[in-house]
């Protein structure tokens, strides 16, 4: 398939390939949509097999953020940007900078997977269009926690849809993945007086979350199998699938991993199951929430603020979902669309 053909369909705005033979960079930076405001999304540093797997990466990711940062009511739009390769250096992350610096402000970029806040300085010396610094002025800090922090907000909204009490004390909550953020969501639903069941690639991860929480561990293939109220991914990608959700033991499924199901008929045949999902885009919105707010001068407490209002987002998707017997998905997509196409309308 034609690079024109993968964009026609979901209309994305524009697709910039990146390249420079010198210091090695092979790059793209997509822009799905920015009517809300400027396309705004990490780069990401990893090692495709191919081109075509780079690009259907970074389509798909450029289109969340467009999502993610539309139902989270942000005046940004959806885009991202990719390195291929496992390897980077001064120079090449400098020339990424240049050719950010080209879109004008029309692209932001931040942290991803492989590329951190020192790679990010030198990326900024070539261009200003950088959120997410850690220890820079005015930087929003460590995205991790304020993550978690949605996370848990919109936890406590799911339960009060599918449970009837927003409450997570005494729930029992399986987390897949304890990592950066599922280990401060950890924290938080642990000062709750949640019970806390988990597991990790990472065995010392899990031991240091048992001796800090009393978190039961658990073997990773057997997360699926835990009798849980709550099941919350936090690592993988398309974990929810015919094979393991038939295995699901739990009422609510809200976690931070990105891209949760594997297919749209996922969604469909948690709702068949009577399991109540809060759509991973939406709920896992508090760190590009709180960097947003680095653009009008960073103030911890009114961005913690506004990832707070996920608990209203995540009540609201799956309220309408039970009334409109529509998965979360679909809802939350809706909702998504609606406010991007009247941005659109606006500004024609």
């Amino acid at each position: 398939m034609g690079v024109f053909e993968k964009i026609a369909g979901d209309d994305y705005e524009q697709i910039v390939y990146c390249q420079d033979s010198k210091v090695g960079l092979k790059a793209i930076i997509a822009i799905h949509n920015s009517a809300l405001g400027p396309a705004t999304g990490g780069c990401r540093l990893w090692n495709y097999r191919n081109e075509e797997e780079a690009l259907t990466d970074v389509l798909r990711l450029a289109k969340g953020m467009t999502y993610k940062a539309s139902i989270s009511d942000l005046a940004l739009g959806g885009g991202k940007s990719i390195i291929i390769g496992d390897r980077k250096s001064p120079e090449l992350l400098k020339r990424f900078g240049e050719f950010v610096q080209t879109f004008g402000g029309h692209y932001i970029t931040a942290k991803d997977v492989g590329i951190d806040s020192a790679d990010l300085k030198l990326v900024k010396s070539k261009t200003p269009h950088v959120l997410g610094i850690e220890g820079e002025a005015n930087s929003s800090g460590d995205p991790s926690p304020v993550t978690a922090w949605g996370v848990y907000q919109g936890m406590r909204a799911a339960a009060q849809v599918a449970l009837g009490n927003s409450s997570l004390k005494g729930l029992h909550v399986a987390l897949q993945g304890l990592g950066a953020v599922n280990y401060s969501l950890a924290k938080y639903l642990h000062a709750e007086g949640a019970k806390l069941s988990g597991c990790d690639i990472d065995k010392s991860k899990a031991e240091s979350a048992h001796k800090e929480f009393g978190l039961n561990i658990v073997r990773a293939e057997e997360i699926y199998d835990v009798s849980v109220d709550v099941f919350s991914p936090g690592a993988l990608g398309a974990i929810l699938n015919s094979q393991t959700i038939p295995r699901l033991r739990c009422k609510v499924v809200a976690g931070a991993a990105n891209n949760q199901l594997a297919t749209e008929n996922d969604g469909e045949l948690l709702m068949k199951r009577g399991i109540f999902y809060a759509p991973d885009y939406a709920i896992n919105a508090g760190g590009l929430i709180n960097v947003c707010h680095e653009r009008e001068g960073y103030n911890k407490e009114r961005a913690w603020k506004h990832v707070e209002r996920i608990f209203d987002t995540i009540k609201m998707v799956l309220e309408r979902s039970a009334s409109e017997n529509k998965t979360p998905s679909f809802v939350a997509n809706r909702i998504a669309e609606e406010r991007v196409r009247k941005a659109e309308l606006a500004r024609k």
